[in-house]
C-alpha cells in the first residue's frame, strides 16, 4: 500500500508542478497548484506512515517527479530535453534504484 500511496504523490505533484507552468498564463491555475502540492504531500506522508523509509520515498518522489515533469513539459511546452538532459535522467533512476537495492528488507 505504501508504494501506491507514493505513485499518488509522484502524480499529484507532477500535476501541481504543470499547473504551476499554465499559471503563468492563466492565475486560475494556482488553485490545482495548491491542490497537487497538498494532495501530494498528504500522500508521501501517508506512505511514510505504511513504514517506507523516508529515504527510499524522497528519492523516488523527487527522482520520478523531475524525470516526468522534465518528459510532460517536452510535449506540453516545448521545453527541450536533450540526450545529456535523457542521461541525467537515466542517472536519477539508477541512483535511485541503487538506494532501493541498497536497503535492507
Amino acid at each position: 500500500m505504501a508504494y501506491l500511496f507514493l505513485i499518488g504523490a509522484i502524480l499529484f505533484e507532477v500535476s501541481g508542478t504543470i499547473s504551476l507552468r499554465l499559471a503563468i498564463d492563466n492565475k486560475r491555475w494556482y488553485a490545482s497548484v495548491a491542490i497537487g502540492y497538498l494532495v501530494s504531500f498528504t500522500l508521501l506522508g501517508l506512505s511514510l506512515a505504511q513504514g517506507m523509509p523516508i529515504g527510499i520515498a524522497y528519492g523516488i518522489w523527487a527522482a520520478a517527479g523531475v524525470a516526468l515533469t522534465a518528459v510532460i513539459s517536452k510535449f506540453l511546452f516545448k521545453d527541450p530535453l536533450t540526450w545529456l538532459m535523457s542521461l541525467g535522467i537515466t542517472l536519477i533512476i539508477g541512483g535511485v534504484l541503487l538506494i532501493e537495492l541498497g536497503t535492507p528488507h
